[in-house]
């Protein structure tokens, strides 16, 4: 009541004449509310979360200079569970209110869909018949506080942030303006966590990624994207706002899902989330014994070994696998027995992947995929498709067809929920994945985009280097441009492949660097990738530090990586009362440092119970991991 005589107030003063049109609308729990109203032949919303609000006297539209009537509103409750193929949770609630506004904008008929669940609200317009002689565009605008602070992807460079909403109009530092992409991280002055993104595109042809700007005019963020389409029927992608206290919870938000479109694969059954070799970041590395890894057969069956014995599933080959790309046909290089390669993995039981460069032909793509089943592939890792929203989308539907995974490299689009519709969609480069371009990458760097690049879904970021001091060397074709410029610790790249949650976590480094620490990479091997029951987001900090626990039946694995370098209190009350516990602990040890001895670890073994606290230390730059099953 408060809030409502609030706006009233606000309506009354700027225009008493004029009719305002009401409606509410609040989420299952009550605390998350939304006001629709109809001002000035606009509609516009309000939104609060408890006492707090969040935005207000914004704008929606779908024809944004057109005047606009409501015609009728309902209300109805859902309140349903689902199972996704893969994923963070095995299980998912999907307990929404919704409210179906049927508008007239001047004789075009339109649906606004409005959710409200615990955690978030959903927008979403249809309209079955509508000119785009009309321009239709899906319009919204953001009302926040001035003040609020904003973070943002910044594509492979390191995310910014905090800049204040009216900031946001003048340039960065280097005198550039800000480029504002999904998803975006809001921190209010109440402390409390927003994200701004979308999610299911896929099924809203005509529609590009969500674009913010800032408005100066109006001092907010605005939303308008235009429909491009030959068809006089629209669905829009879903727009989100996701409500948290704490910043890690948007990672385990599950509204970006709940709103996608289920499962178009009938039968899901072939695909298997799980984790890979990789053999570009190992060219021209030679071992101990004088092999140097290479595009050869001798390489790819050393890959397939190390796979095999340690519970891998799948080998990933990258580029230069082919040498010449013409419509229809593909000229395979001479340096290797592709075929051959095939036939080892499958005997031993290692499922392959391959690499595809759009740059450097077309081959067509009706014909690629059913090609690259022919060849034996489980999957693909497409490179270099763009932002173009169709051709991805395709690119999606069609390896489904040909029962095939899909990688895509190179900051591809965002198609948020798009693992619950297409869940061979299995992961995606939308950051900056290890050493890709040559370029160092900071743990500062990785706390950002595991918190606002994550957040549109899962991540192909190459985490899992062992072979630091290597690496930094320069003793592989592809390392650092600058020599000895990668900070991290070994325990803190075992922790990185939980922390990012992807389908396909990539690991990047040569089979003998795993070997030789056999100990550690015992939690990799261990991590059933995918298949999670549970997820948790215990420590969260921007800047500062990341700790996740993910449960696989009885059995969890956490892992935390810290910035500046401190310590963080795990309390283990998420265990099963009575039941004993054995923890092996994977860490840093008190001469282990980032810059000039970044492979110094333990690995130890002690019991637990439920309500123990753990102290999990780390170095700067470091990581700290922990297995623990029933004793």
């Amino acid at each position: 009541m408060k809030k409502t005589v609030l706006v009233l107030i606000y309506v009354i003063a700027f225009c008493s004449c004029s009719k305002v049109e009401k409606m509410e609308l609040s989420s299952p729990n009550g605390e998350v509310f939304v006001e629709l109203s109809n001002f000035e032949n606009k509609i516009k919303y309000n939104l609060y979360n408890g006492e707090t609000d969040l935005i207000l006297n914004s704008e929606i539209s779908i024809l944004q200079d057109v005047k606009v009537e409501v015609i009728d509103s309902k209300i109805n409750e859902v309140n349903t569970t689902w199972k996704p193929v893969w994923g963070q949770f095995s299980e998912i609630e999907n307990h929404y209110r919704e409210m179906e506004v049927s508008l007239n904008y001047e004789g075009t008929h339109a649906t606004l869909l409005i959710r409200a669940y615990n955690r978030g609200v959903a927008f979403r317009f249809k309209a079955d018949d509508i000119s785009v002689d009309l321009n239709p565009s899906f319009f919204i605008e953001y009302g926040m506080s001035s003040s609020n602070k904003v973070y943002s992807p910044a594509g492979e460079g390191q995310p910014y942030g905090p800049v204040a909403i009216s900031n946001l109009g003048k340039p960065q530092e280097n005198g550039k303006a800000y480029k504002i992409k999904m998803p975006l991280v809001v921190e209010n002055q109440q402390k409390n966590f927003l994200s701004l993104l979308e999610s299911d595109l896929i099924s809203a042809p005509g529609f590009k990624v969500i674009n913010f700007t800032y408005d100066e005019q109006r001092d907010m963020l605005v939303s308008n994207n235009a429909f491009k389409s030959e068809k006089d029927s629209l669905v829009t992608p879903w727009r989100l706002i996701l409500l948290e206290d704490q910043i890690g919870d948007l990672l385990t938000n599950t509204v970006p899902l709940n709103v996608a479109a289920p499962n178009q694969i009938q039968d899901a059954s072939w695909i298997k989330p799980g984790k890979t070799l990789w053999d570009w970041r190992v060219h021209g590395f030679t071992t101990k014994d004088g092999f140097t890894y290479g595009i050869d057969n001798e390489s790819y069956f050393r890959f397939i070994d190390f796979a095999a014995e340690n519970n891998i599933e799948y080998f990933l080959i990258d580029d230069a696998w082919y040498t010449k790309v013409e419509p229809g046909k593909i000229t395979m290089s001479e340096k290797l027995d592709l075929a051959k390669v095939a036939v080892y993995a499958e005997e031993k039981g290692v499922e392959l992947m391959l690499y595809y460069d759009r740059r450097q032909g077309n081959y067509g793509d009706e014909e690629l995929f059913p090609y690259y089943q022919s060849l034996g592939m489980k999957g693909i890792k497409y490179g270099f498709m763009g932002s173009n929203v169709p051709f991805t989308r395709d690119a999606i539907r069609l390896s489904a067809e040909s029962n095939l995974l899909i990688d895509f490299h190179d900051g591809p689009v965002p198609f948020t929920g798009v693992t619950r519709t297409y869940p061979n969609a299995i992961t995606r480069e939308f950051c900056h994945a290890q050493q890709d371009s040559r370029r160092a990458f900071t743990p500062k760097t990785f706390i950002r985009m595991a918190l606002i690049n994550a957040l549109q879904g899962p991540l192909d970021m190459n985490n899992g280097i062992f072979d630091i001091s290597s690496v930094n060397a320069g003793e592989r074709d592809k390392g650092p441009r600058k020599l000895n410029s990668l900070h991290t610790t070994v325990t803190a790249e075992a922790a990185r492949t939980l922390i990012i949650f992807s389908g396909l976590v990539c690991i990047p480094d040569a089979p003998e660097a795993y070997t030789e620490k056999q100990d550690l990479f015992e939690f990799i091997q261990e991590m059933p990738v995918g298949k999670w029951d549970e997820t948790k987001i215990l420590h969260a900090k921007m800047d500062g530090y990341i700790s996740t626990a993910r449960r696989h039946g009885d059995q969890w694995f956490i892992g935390s990586v810290h910035n500046e370098g401190g310590t963080l209190d795990i309390a283990l009350d998420f265990l099963k009362e009575g039941e004993n516990y054995i923890i092996t602990y994977y860490e840093d040890t008190k001469n282990t440092n980032s810059k000039t001895n970044p492979e110094a670890y333990q690995v130890r073994i002690t019991s637990a119970k439920k309500g123990d606290i753990v102290k999990a230390k780390m170095v700067a730059g470091g990581g700290h991991c922990m297995w623990i099953r029933p004793e």
